[in-house]
């Protein structure tokens, strides 16, 4: 059952220096050189309250590159070397509804058939304090996937603004009540009435569930090669993703020994399916395309039962080529 107070901004201040001082790590979204990104806060005025950052806190959790494994050669052998996870205690603090939202999206891959001890390990000391959103633009469809601009999906706190200053913060979980006891006087009961900020209006552009069901008819549409006229195959959309889990592992060695890294790919680079002998199953940029939506809206509702997508809006608004990911999504919803 979730707990409901209040927290004025000043002691939303002493709350992170309480989370500094219990040697947490604290992220969250700050303007670096122009750009909002997920890096280290040190005090409230610092964290971006509206707007959503450029690269998602998936790295947190799923870093771009890590080691699974270490290995040497002695002689004819092989001798490995499991490497632990290493995972600091850290409060993603400002998080966007959507972005909290994003991991169970990562969960359900990670924990689908084995147990991935690397991001399991670091979603255990990870701490998600949301910040509903009161603004939007218009790259953002979260109401079109089964969310909202407060939703407490996947937060242990969430924040949202009051009219005359501060906020009501909904504890959640377990954690989110930990957390709140390394600052207990910054939480007070909060007023029977609290008025709110009115979160931002999302329109829904389109059905989630309606969608799924035509995409089982399109696979063979021209729509995709229409949408993916444009389409460079960057993968930008993919690396900006809070829920993209494509990756690929590599070994780097020598004659002495080596390691085996994972690291961060995309299903809309040509690489990805390119074969050994050459041969490409998805050789067209339109087939690619069609399968991050696929992906995303067809296969992960029936295979793992929610979503691929939560609707921030990145992908959208990294595009290098302007393609919208909610526009071309609407139109896959409504035609035929």
């Amino acid at each position: 059952m979730s707990e409901r107070y209040t927290i004025s901004e000043a002691l939303v201040g002493s709350l992170l220096q309480a989370l500094v001082t219990a040697g947490r790590r604290v992220l969250g979204p700050k303007l670096v050189a122009g750009r909002v990104e997920i890096a280290d806060i040190k005090s409230f005025a610092e964290v971006v309250q509206n707007g959503q950052s450029v690269v998602s806190a998936k790295g947190v959790v799923f870093p771009k590159v890590e080691r699974l494994l270490k290995y040497r050669f002695e002689g004819k052998t092989i001798v490995l070397d499991d490497v632990e996870p290493q995972a600091q205690p850290t409060v993603l603090f400002g998080l966007r509804p959507c972005e909290a939202r994003a991991f169970h999206a990562l969960d359900v891959v990670f924990n689908w058939d084995s147990k991935d001890k690397f991001f399991n390990t670091r979603m255990a000391n990870t701490t998600v304090v949301g910040l509903s959103c009161t603004q939007a633009d218009d790259s953002c469809f979260c109401t079109s996937v089964g969310s909202r601009p407060d939703d407490p999906q996947g937060s242990d706190i969430l924040l949202s603004p009051l009219k005359a200053g501060g906020f009501v913060a909904e504890v959640l979980t377990e954690k989110g009540r930990a957390l709140k006891e390394l600052a207990k006087g910054a939480f007070q009961l909060p007023p029977v009435q609290p008025d709110l900020v009115p979160p931002a209006t999302v329109a829904p552009a389109f059905d989630a569930k309606d969608l799924q069901q035509k995409l089982a008819a399109k696979f063979d549409s021209t729509l995709w090669a229409e949408q993916s006229l444009r389409c460079l195959g960057c993968g930008a959309c993919a690396f900006v993703c809070p829920t993209c889990v494509c990756f690929d592992i590599q070994d780097e060695a020598d004659t002495k020994q080596g390691q085996r890294l994972r690291a961060w790919d995309s299903c809309g680079m040509r690489v990805f399916t390119l074969h050994a002998s050459g041969h490409n199953p998805r050789d067209k940029q339109s087939q690619r395309w069609r399968q991050r939506v696929y992906h995303k809206f067809a296969y992960y509702p029936e295979r793992l039962g929610t979503l691929g997508c939560v609707g921030c809006g990145k992908c959208s608004r990294a595009c290098p080529v302007d393609m919208n990911l909610k526009q071309h999504l609407a139109q896959a919803a409504t035609q035929g």
